[in-house]
């Protein structure tokens, strides 16, 4: 068991964006300092930050003076190259470990992963758009996983980005051309009920536990709301809990884990796994005991993990670009906790906050 750290000490997070920021101000509740690292100027986390270093993650000397003044590292995204790693992990820890960052950064090598701890994933087939025969190449993973499908790049992709859907042959050469040269994936469409996610922890001493799992509406790929509880029976939950728990033990992971799930006549489907905290869980903050930013920095501070007890049931909306000028009427709404991320402009596709309403006491399940 890692010894904890005491509050006044310091927690680095690599990235400033919005997780960043609720992680920040998460440690702060419980007296940690917090110092950011982000290349990006202004980012939001250094708002609420006791420090952030503005510089690239191929920066050596800036990476060594981050890690030099803090106590431990976690994140907020996946995508921190691994030479930015190595220089960091050579003077103090990081928490989630690099095994959870490196199954995390690549669509394939996840796959790979979950199907090798014995989970069900979507059937999948390995693409290279910059092959001399990579029509040849989509047409046999076409064959191999089915239509309709959707081709991804293996690394960077999020909220829709990276990706094109496949409904026939005729759409091979246009999502070739969207990967722009970049290794892929094709994946293959399941059919589901609804999805819904699981938003797990783990300690330093191995203490597991899982937020009650939530169910999530997605629009143009990125998510619009999430509803706890989910409508899901009981089996099902344990089912989640049970992914959930393998996963963790698996990548021996310590902090907050997002594992989004498709509910199936078969049962349960991993989508994805994301290794830190997770907009799917932003209900936590209106709606359980514990948030997942607390117990995030609880696990890789060294702390003990709190039962993250659910006390309302909630619907978490995703303020998206316009949708932020409703601000000021949602902040006069009854039972809303509105949570906004410091963005000064709002632009089509990026995330400026969100709403958690309270829609009742917790049902009995």
């Amino acid at each position: 068991m890692t010894d904890p750290l005491r509050p006044g000490q310091t927690i680095g997070i690599l990235g400033g964006g919005q997780l960043g920021r609720m992680l920040a101000m998460a440690a702060a509740r419980l007296g940690f300092r917090v110092h950011i690292y982000e290349p990006g100027a202004r980012p939001p986390a250094g708002e609420v930050a006791e420090l952030t270093f503005t510089a690239g993650y191929d920066d050596a000397d800036a990476l060594e003076r981050f890690a030099s003044g803090v106590d431990v590292v976690t994140y907020e995204f996946e995508n921190v190259p691994a030479e930015a790693l190595d220089r960091i992990e050579a003077l103090v820890p990081i928490r989630p470990n690099r095994q959870a960052l490196s199954v995390s950064q690549d669509r394939l090598d996840e796959k790979t992963f979950l199907t090798e701890i014995g989970l069900t994933v979507a059937p999948f087939a390995t693409v290279n758009p910059s092959a001399s025969d990579a029509a040849g190449e989509l047409a046999m993973a076409m064959a191999s996983v089915g239509l309709p499908a959707i081709l991804k790049t293996r690394r960077l992709g999020y909220d829709g980005k990276g990706q094109a859907r496949i409904d026939s042959h005729v759409d091979g050469p246009a999502a070739l051309e969207t990967m722009q040269g970049a290794p892929a994936v094709l994946e293959g469409f399941v059919t589901f009920r609804r999805e819904i996610s699981v938003i797990g922890a783990r300690g330093s001493d191995e203490e597991i536990v899982c937020f009650e799992p939530g169910e999530n509406v997605h629009r143009d790929g990125i998510l619009h709301t999430t509803t706890v509880p989910a409508a899901i029976d009981d089996d099902t939950r344990a089912e989640a809990y049970a992914i959930a728990r393998t996963i963790l033990v698996a990548l021996d992971f310590v902090g907050v884990m997002g594992v989004e799930l498709f509910e199936t006549d078969a049962g349960l489907v991993v989508n994805e796994i994301a290794p830190r905290v997770h907009n799917s869980g932003h209900w936590t903050e209106a709606g359980a005991v514990v948030d997942q930013f607390e117990q995030h920095i609880r696990a890789v501070a060294g702390w003990p993990l709190v039962d993250p007890m659910r006390h309302s049931d909630v619907v978490m909306t995703n303020l998206v670009g316009d949708d932020v000028a409703s601000v000021a009427d949602i902040a006069g709404e009854a039972g809303a906790r509105l949570h906004l991320y410091g963005k000064a402009e709002a632009r089509p596709g990026r995330k400026m906050g969100h709403v958690t309403r309270i829609t009742g006491p917790a049902r009995d399940r």
